[in-house]
């Protein structure tokens, strides 16, 4: 292989960077076929001067996410098998008890995602590292996979296959002056060293991404921010070993450090300070940098504390004579607002795709996962919770990437519950109901920048009429981000009337001559139905998995309304306009600030509809107004497109009205409902207890690029003819039958969930479901069993779990096992496939 300044005038890709992602990228794109891979980079090689070059290098497979799991165990094997990985074990301390019980958490993530872990004592952990300190430990998590690796050694042999195959041209110390478009899409890469003619650029560039996205017109939402790391030595004691490492590594986690062999040093990284954060604009040029640009002067201040934490655990060995720090640096990497990579097409601009914010750790699964993306459009690892697409415009901004990574930085290392609220950049979008909202006490978790009540303060009173129907959570961390007044509105709700505040739906128009055979071909469902009708349907991925999960409102012969849920309202509105058709048959609308949406649900909702638009409305019975059907209504003085619809499998409504009229929307509906008992309900209703109830499916939980409809129990009985994304793959899963299930698990009596304190514990879900002997689950894909969603049913009086099961599992009545912070607690499979739990029959919310 070769690296020369020369570029070639055409290529079919260029790959910005040459870190371990754009060297994953261009290796993994070789692989499956591309050819006249160009491959740039403005420092020189091996190590070109990005956060490659002077990362800890070191990998802990298990997170809370799947994703993040999934693409760390590939990577890997990718290392593995490339010879550069070294297998050392590693253990995650606590010295404090809410660590403990974290740790506890992260070993049923392990089990969930398959990687062997376990916990161990202060005795263990001292007999594998026997230099830590075991009277100031609780214990630990040892996952005897951890290892680390060579990923600049890695990534020269990526280039050197790349290469062999003809397929790869390296380009070292050149610089990208400019990104050139036209018509929204990918023409050209201009350099010092020529132009490249390309419709397909991968910014792989690090902490540098934003400025060189910058030149297309497009935004990659991360910022440089620092993490330091100091090396003191030489210690006798680790020189003896005579190798890199020799010992597991460790993580303090309650002090947001760790620790590591390198040879006859101890390597101290640290995520306990300040966030120290950076503008890829200011980051030094090569020539300027003393060290690397991404390895930039040491702030001691900073560091003291950490020195004194790192003592008290390794002071046998830090304190050896003659030791001291050979190394330190306030060394760069990627953070985004929610912590994880940003991948994917940018909504810009066309043909630019992002490969930036990853780890070492996650480097190689990433590069195949985005070379399967750009080739197929369907990697095998769900890209869901990575996708670029998944950040509104507001979130992509300077501002609120700032003040997100500022609250994320400490959060690394920290304990994150799966409902815990960010509190920078707020409010953002609020609803036209936000003022009546916040004097009934809401209180707001965000969702996509809009603010949603998640329950009302003022509803406590209702814990007097059903508090006797509702179990309190005895313990902190199941009763965190959660109130038994959401369970309240429920059955308040169920027995009378609730209205709850529906605003964050993302609300698409699509109209035109085109607009049909549009939507045929996105959606799964026949979208050709009568004026006026619902259509429920999911948006499938070429591979026959969910791409997204929304209802379409038929309004005219070619008008539409899509109407899609606000945490992924920017990703399917990226998949909309992406698929538009080039002869301009089909207009797109994104009117979601135009429209405010009140659900309002309950055995009374009839009533309540009919006093308040008695005049304007005509006949709201079943006959004239039947479920699945729009029509335009008045309610009060506002105009409002009313959908027969349910979420909550209760009879009701949701009214779509314009936004600067939905205060008055908001009141009319209050007065006229205060006869029959109206109360306002939040999305604790909405989105958990009610939608689990009825056994409704949610995008990113249940529903994903890795599991088909027919799994999730939503094939239609028969398969429309018209052509649609995904329809091959939806045809052959139809044939060849499920490899899992979903299914709707119980859990027992409270005392056959309490722990060993006797306090009955509630799983939030990401939990693994195991046989009755303990043991793991998994389908004949290799996909295991884990609770995708967990929540109350007040109405049934029980705790509901729902999960992909094997056929051998899915049989209602099975008795399992849920792994919960390290104890196994029964379930029972309640129900196989999409027969909800509550009104068998749909009776109530057709009626």
């Amino acid at each position: 292989m070769t690296s020369e300044r020369r570029v070639p005038s055409r290529a079919d890709v260029v790959v910005i960077g040459a870190g371990i992602v754009g060297n994953s990228v261009v290796h993994h794109l070789a692989e499956l076929g591309w050819r006249r891979i160009v491959q740039l980079d403005q420092g020189p090689l091996p190590d070109p001067g990005g956060s490659t070059g002077h990362a800890s290098n070191f990998i802990f497979p298990v997170d809370h996410s799947r994703e993040i799991t999934a693409l760390t165990v590939d990577s890997m094997r990718q290392y593995e098998k490339l010879g550069t990985l070294t297998t050392c074990g590693g253990i995650e301390i606590a010295r404090g008890p809410e660590r403990a019980e974290e740790l506890r958490r992260r070993l049923a993530s392990a089990t969930a995602w398959g990687v062997p872990a376990e916990l161990v004592g202060p005795g263990r952990v001292a007999e594998l590292v026997p230099f830590v300190d075991p009277g100031i430990i609780l214990g630990g998590f040892w996952t005897p996979s951890v290892a680390v690796v060579d990923p600049l050694q890695a990534g020269a042999l990526m280039r050197e296959q790349a290469t062999a195959q003809g397929a790869l041209t390296v380009a070292a110390g050149v610089q990208v002056t400019d990104l050139r478009t036209r018509r929204g899409r990918m023409s050209a890469v201009c350099t010092d060293a020529g132009e490249i003619e390309t419709d397909t650029v991968v910014i792989a560039c690090g902490v540098w991404s934003p400025r060189i996205a910058r030149l297309a017109g497009a935004r990659i939402p991360l910022t440089p921010v620092v993490h330091q790391m100091i090396d003191v030595g030489p210690i006798p004691a680790l020189a003896e070993t005579g190798t890199e490492i020799a010992y597991p590594i460790i993580r303090d986690m309650d002090a947001l450090m760790y620790e590591r062999q390198s040879g006859p040093d101890l390597e101290i990284g640290s995520y306990a300070h300040r966030p120290i954060l950076h503008e890829p604009d200011e980051i030094p040029s090569i020539e300027a940098a003393a060290l690397s640009p991404t390895q930039l002067p040491f702030t001691q201040e900073d560091f003291d504390p950490q020195l004194e934490d790192a003592l008290a655990l390794f002071g046998s060995i830090l304190d050896t004579p003659g030791a001291g720090i050979r190394h330190a640096i306030n060394g760069l990497l990627s953070l985004t607002p929610d912590g994880a990579p940003v991948l994917g097409e940018t909504p810009e601009v066309a043909g630019l795709w992002s490969a930036a914010a990853v780890w070492i750790k996650e480097g190689p699964g990433v590069g195949r996962m985005l070379a399967e993306w750009m080739t197929g459009g369907d990697p095998e690892i769900d890209p869901h919770g990575a996708d670029i697409a998944r950040f509104y415009p507001h979130q992509r901004t300077p501002a609120h990437v700032r003040a997100r990574a500022t609250e994320g930085f400490n959060k690394i290392y920290g304990i994150v519950h799966p409902r815990e609220q960010w509190t920078s950049a707020r409010p953002q979008r609020v609803s036209p109901f936000h003022a009546r909202e916040r004097a009934l006490g809401a209180e707001f978790f965000e969702t996509g920048g809009w603010e949603r009540p998640q329950w009302y303060e003022s509803n406590r009173a209702l814990l007097d009429e059903f508090g006797d129907r509702i179990p309190g959570r005895e313990h902190e961390w199941d009763a965190r981000w959660w109130s038994p007044v959401i369970d309240a509105e429920h059955l308040a709700l169920r027995e009378r009337v609730a209205m709850i505040d529906l605003s964050a739906f993302a609300q698409f128009d699509v109209s035109g001559p085109g607009a049909l055979d549009y939507l045929q071909h996105l959606a799964m469902a026949q979208v050709d139905r009568p004026v006026g009708r619902l259509c429920y349907t999911p948006l499938l991925t070429p591979g026959g998995g969910f791409r997204s999960d929304l209802t379409l409102v038929r309004l005219g012969e070619d008008s539409f309304r899509v109407i899609t849920g606000g945490a992924d309202g920017a990703r399917d509105r990226f998949w909309f306009t992406r698929h538009l058709p080039a002869d301009g048959s089909v207009s797109f609308a994104d009117v979601t600030s135009a429209v405010c949406t009140l659900g309002l649900w309950g055995p009374r909702a009839r009533d309540v509809l009919s006093a308040c638009c008695a005049d304007e409305a005509g006949d709201l019975t079943n006959e004239a107004f039947p479920f699945g059907t729009a029509r335009r209504i008045t309610v009060g003085t506002v105009p409002v497109l009313a959908l027969r619809v349910s979420y909550v499998g209760d009879l009701g409504w949701e009214l779509h009205a314009p936004f600067e009229q939905g205060l008055r929307l908001w009141d009319t509906v209050a007065e006229a409902g205060a006869p029959f008992g109206i109360v306002p309900a939040g999305i604790g209703v909405y989105g958990t207890t009610g939608r689990l109830e009825k056994g409704y499916r949610l995008m990113g939980a249940e529903l994903d690029a890795e599991y088909d409809p027919v799994e999730a129990g939503l094939a239609l009985p028969r398969v429309k003819s018209a052509e649609f994304v995904g329809k091959r793959p939806y045809l052959a899963a139809r044939e060849t039958g499920p490899a899992a299930t979903l299914c709707t698990l119980t859990l027992g009596a409270p005392a056959e969930h309490a722990d060993e304190s006797g306090i009955p514990r509630y799983p939030q879900g990401g939990e693994p479901i195991l046989t009755g002997d303990g043991e793991r689950i998994a389908d004949r894909k290799g996909r295991g069993s884990f609770v995708t969603s967990a929540g109350s049913a007040p109405s049934l009086g029980s705790y509901l779990l729902m999960a992909y099961l094997p056929p051998e599992h899915a049989v209602e009545g099975t008795r399992l096992q849920v792994e919960y912070m390290a104890r196994r607690y029964p379930v029972t499979v309640a129900r196989v496939g999409r027969t909800p739990l509550f009104d068998p029959d749909d009776t109530r919310m057709r009626s």
